[in-house]
């Protein structure tokens, strides 16, 4: 009974639009106040201990990171050289969008900041090359969600830190789905290509593909430093993240000169109040999973998964509809603090490895930031394309079908996301 009360000031706040890291804590000190079990100081002692993580340390460095290289023009130099390789292709900028998307992956780990940031300049290029606006918009915001599942990755990092899962075993379990959402995107764009007659953008020419490289070459090289760092045992995923800040600090200011002090100033201050935001809702989420957990919620809900099938493939099925609800109407790190002690024990009674299912939980969010009533890629497209929030719900809709494929391939066949793990680390 009091489980529903907490559900219910949960959702009545956020209906109320209360920010979700405040409905968080609200509702669990609600709770906690009318249970009377512990003491109110509960509350901060467990949204205190919720940030205390070194991993954690990661998430400011990565997203001090993407802005750095968002705001010294890396990001161009990347557009440019995925232009070069994929822009002889009928319908070129579809591609080249999701050719950039995989590099800058490798560099920013977070949907919104390659919407933000690629996006802008790739919606500007399809339409400056008379693109329909809705097809710029929904492979952009499609492509976007590649991020987070090539390494690096916050929502992994968040994952890693309260499944107790090696960080690094989950950056390498996303390099082959992430490569398949990105083949199986291509295809949709080959097949919308074809249908509305979209044109070659320009033809391959081995001078402008070695220039835009040499261009970016030393851009390239920031996911060599922090995945091969991380892979080969020289950083570990926060080190990594250090070592891509001073990496585009040296870009900017040293190399391309393209970042002012003025810039720079904006940019960390931006990092701020992104990594207060991300760091409240994890602190607000480890309270609100520390009152479900204590109060035996995941083994209730495990029971009532389990009299519905006890067949692997069925409950997996359901974990899969329940994460994309959820990632309908919650922001993805509230969601993964939230849900990875109720799910992930279900899960591995299952037999699923919880790296594994660490992709599968951030495929499934990641789907769910291109849904509404939340859909933040949205949101932000949005914004930077000035084309309804409406239209880029209808446009983004099309391009959902390759990516539920993907999450069908990687839940079921699990050999997908295992083998480079398994590869390197076991």
């Amino acid at each position: 009974m009091l489980l529903a009360l907490l559900f219910l000031l949960l959702f009545g706040l956020l209906a109320l639009g209360v920010p979700v890291a405040i409905s968080l804590a609200a509702s669990s000190a609600i709770f906690i106040l009318v249970e009377g079990r512990v003491p109110e100081v509960v509350v901060i002692h467990r949204m205190v201990n919720g940030v205390d993580s070194f991993p954690l340390l990661a998430i400011p460095f990565f997203i001090l990171a993407g802005n750095l290289m968002n705001s010294a023009g890396i990001t161009e130099r990347i557009f440019d050289f995925a232009k070069a390789i994929f822009g002889w292709m009928r319908g070129g900028l579809g591609h080249v969008n999701v050719g950039a998307s995989v590099i800058f992956a490798g560099m920013s780990g977070a949907a919104v900041a390659d919407a933000g940031g690629l996006g802008a300049i790739e919606i500007k290029a399809m339409r400056d090359a008379k693109y329909d606006p809705g097809f710029a918009v929904g492979i952009t915001a499609a492509s976007s969600t590649i991020g987070p599942i090539i390494p690096p990755s916050l929502p992994m990092v968040i994952y890693g830190v309260n499944a107790n899962a090696s960080i690094g075993q989950l950056f390498a379990a996303g390099f082959v789905p992430g490569l398949l959402m990105a083949v199986a995107l291509m295809a949709m764009i080959a097949v919308y290509a074809r249908r509305r007659n979209y044109p070659v953008d320009q033809r391959f020419r081995l001078g402008a593909l070695w220039t835009t490289f040499l261009r970016a070459a030393l851009s390239l090289m920031t996911p060599v430093i922090i995945v091969g760092g991380i892979l080969t045992g020289a950083f570990t995923p926060t080190e990594a993240a250090i070592a891509a800040c001073v990496w585009a600090m040296f870009l900017g200011l040293v190399v391309y000169r393209t970042l002012s002090l003025r810039r720079f100033l904006r940019v960390s201050f931006d990092t701020i109040e992104t990594t207060s935001v991300v760091l409240f809702i994890v602190a607000a989420a480890t309270i609100f999973a520390w009152v479900l957990t204590s109060n035996r919620a995941p083994e209730h809900f495990a029971a009532l998964i389990l009299t519905v099938s006890e067949n692997p493939w069925i409950v997996l099925l359901l974990i899969n509809l329940i994460l994309l609800v959820v990632g309908c109407f919650m922001e993805t790190v509230a969601a993964i603090t939230i849900l990875t002690p109720v799910l992930l024990p279900i899960a591995m009674k299952m037999g699923v490895d919880p790296v594994h299912f660490g992709v599968i939980m951030v495929l499934n969010l990641m789907i769910g930031l291109l849904t509404p009533p939340i859909g933040m890629v949205l949101y932000v497209l949005s914004r930077v394309s000035n084309v309804p929030f409406e239209r880029c719900v209808s446009a983004t809709a099309p391009f959902l079908v390759p990516l539920f494929l993907v999450l069908a391939l990687v839940t079921f066949l699990p050999a997908l996301t295992m083998w480079l793990p398994t590869l390197i680390y076991r």
